[in-house]
């Protein structure tokens, strides 16, 4: 019996040494924060499948709180600008419709990450890495300037990359696509004259993004994942 609870005693402590710390010991530090720059493009009637079609340049800053290993939300603010020209789509519109665009918009929207591999440069006997493949998708608001200027929820949904380049320094490269709840991002609201869902029929735009952030904020008692 007395080696009975000896065993759980240490089995108990085994886990809360071990085990317990791989699910809910973060980095060292809370936050990042840092720039991102990159490549922006359109899809929607005037460009359904081509990527990087007519694409402009975009850049933000960006602010993550890192909840563990394997969880982050982030915030970010980004400005670029897309433009588009009908006449790429390959489809015929109505009374020889056809539209040249550019807009600039402003993006400002939070995201959930999920690193598929425990991301950290230390803590290696809990099989931590200093990279790792990630996924994101969250909510934001999307403003386009220009003929026709527009204001509108988003939805992204992206995959990225990032690097621990030496203690409290991260990049990282992500690619996203926004789904917009409008139609007329390109200027060609409803161009078939056919209403359809909220969902359906709806512009996008996409984002490429390199960013370098810093981290700050050092957890005071790491070991329990404060």
């Amino acid at each position: 019996m007395r080696n009975t609870k000896k065993a759980i005693y240490f089995y108990l402590l085994l886990f809360i040494v071990v085990v317990l710390p791989a699910n809910t010991l973060s980095q060292e530090y809370k936050y990042e924060v840092g720039a991102a720059t990159g490549t922006s493009f359109y899809m929607g009637d005037a460009n359904k499948t081509k990527l990087y079609l007519h694409s402009g340049i975009s850049g933000g800053a960006l602010f993550r709180y890192n909840i563990n290993f394997n969880w982050a939300l982030k915030a970010n603010i980004i400005a670029g600008n897309v433009s588009g020209n009908s006449e790429d789509s390959g489809n015929f519109f109505p009374f020889d419709r056809n539209i040249n665009f550019s807009r600039t918009f402003t993006d400002i929207g939070t995201q959930v990450e999920f690193n598929f591999l425990p991301y950290s440069d230390n803590y290696s006997y809990l099989g931590t890495k200093p990279y790792s493949p990630y996924l994101f998708t969250g909510v934001g608001l999307t403003y386009a300037s220009g003929e026709n200027s527009i204001f509108s929820a988003n939805i992204p949904l992206g995959i990225g990359f990032k690097y621990k380049l030496k203690n409290r320094i991260n990049l990282g490269v992500e690619f996203s696509m926004r789904k917009l709840f409008t139609d007329n991002f390109d200027l060609l609201d409803n161009p078939y004259g056919i209403r359809s869902s909220t969902l359906k029929n709806k512009d996008w735009y996409s984002l490429t993004m390199i960013f370098l952030t810093w981290d700050f904020s050092s957890r005071t008692d790491p070991c329990h994942g404060m």
